[in-house]
């Protein structure tokens, strides 16, 4: 299993990365405040006005260091890589599969069946620890839902019905993710999904995870040598990394979700750590953006059992041990892609 590596975060405004020896510098207001080997790092994101040095730029190419450009407020920009990597055989199995549409409906019906049930899990915990403060029969219903859209996935074959009951899944949980926040409920009340922008604070902090685990899943894909870009539940478009986005829809609501709801739960983030813009977009300082950031590096440092593989591995590599299971189903390894399933 390959060594998880961490990722640099640096929000600080108007910093500047540089290349000294074999380091990444991060210097702010000419003085030099941390560096970093480049061969303990995954990957980088900068956030805002964050610039780096041309020779960085090529140095972390060099290295399988992607480096991320998102605005200051969490919205993806571009990325920066070196060449592709992997075997050109497995992007063409990749790229056949994705033309033909009864292949495509059998891998997209695998990510959603890992979504609806982690779906389920992340309701059930709630109901499981906080029954005493959350709609209870109204929730129980939903999971009863969410076992029988998992049936009917284990047969379905058509992959607009498959795309159907993704739809109804996301819609029904996010109908009761207002109970299962438990805590400051008058500071974070959530009533629907909204972004671009994100209309409240829950969305805010919503998006800006979605964002973190969109970039950790390309940089997965892209280290076994598959396309980031071309995806099967989500099709091809033009700036958007499709096969990242199907490799999240396992991983939202254990990973991003539950963070959000630890986060306002606990007390972690506050109301005065958000502002409102003229637009009515949310948008959370730099204080809260970097609790937000230490609390996911922590979360993905956690030990959990791979249920498929059978061994712990930190939450951080879940998503690369599942672009691996990918990359070796489509090399014919595996009959049938298995999705991570949450317990």
């Amino acid at each position: 299993m390959r060594k998880m590596l961490n990722t640099l975060y640096v929000t600080t405004q108007g910093a500047y990365l540089h290349k000294e020896g074999e380091t990444v510098v991060v210097k702010i207001e000419r003085e030099n405040r941390l560096r970093l080997p480049v061969h303990t790092l995954g990957s980088i994101v900068c956030f805002g006005q964050v610039t780096c040095s041309p020779f960085l730029l090529g140095h972390c190419a060099q290295n399988d260091v992607a480096i991320s450009f998102m605005t200051e407020y969490g919205k993806f920009l571009a990325r920066v890589q070196g060449a592709a990597s992997g075997n050109v055989l497995l992007r063409r199995e990749q790229y056949r599969r994705a033309d033909c549409e009864t292949a495509s409906a059998k891998l997209a019906r695998q990510f959603v069946v890992g979504k609806v049930a982690n779906s389920r899990v992340c309701i059930h915990r709630a109901l499981r620890d906080h029954s005493d403060k959350t709609a209870v029969t109204s929730m129980e219903q939903t999971c009863r839902l969410f076992s029988n859209y998992t049936k009917r996935l284990l047969h379905e074959e058509n992959m607009e019905s498959i795309r159907g009951i993704e739809g109804r899944c996301a819609r029904d949980y996010f109908d009761q993710f207002n109970h299962l926040i438990v805590a400051c409920k008058s500071d974070f009340i959530f009533t629907g999904r909204n972004r671009r922008p994100p209309l409240d604070r829950v969305n805010c902090l919503l998006s800006f995870i979605y964002t973190l685990l969109y970039h950790d899943a390309c940089s997965a894909l892209e280290t076994v040598g598959l396309d980031p870009a071309v995806g099967y539940l989500h099709r091809d478009r033009p700036g958007r990394y499709g096969l990242a986005l199907d490799l999240m829809e396992e991983f939202r609501s254990m990973l991003a979700d539950r963070l959000v709801l630890t986060l306002i739960n606990r007390g972690q983030v506050k109301k005065n750590g958000f502002t409102v813009t003229e637009s009515g977009a949310v948008k959370m300082d730099e204080n809260t953006r970097k609790t937000v950031l230490v609390a996911y590096q922590k979360r993905k440092q956690e030990e959990i059992e791979h249920p498929f593989l059978k061994e712990k591995i930190p939450v951080g590599m879940l998503l690369f041990a599942q672009a691996q299971l990918l990359s070796r189903h489509l090399r014919a390894d595996l009959d049938a892609y298995p999705p991570f399933l949450w317990r």
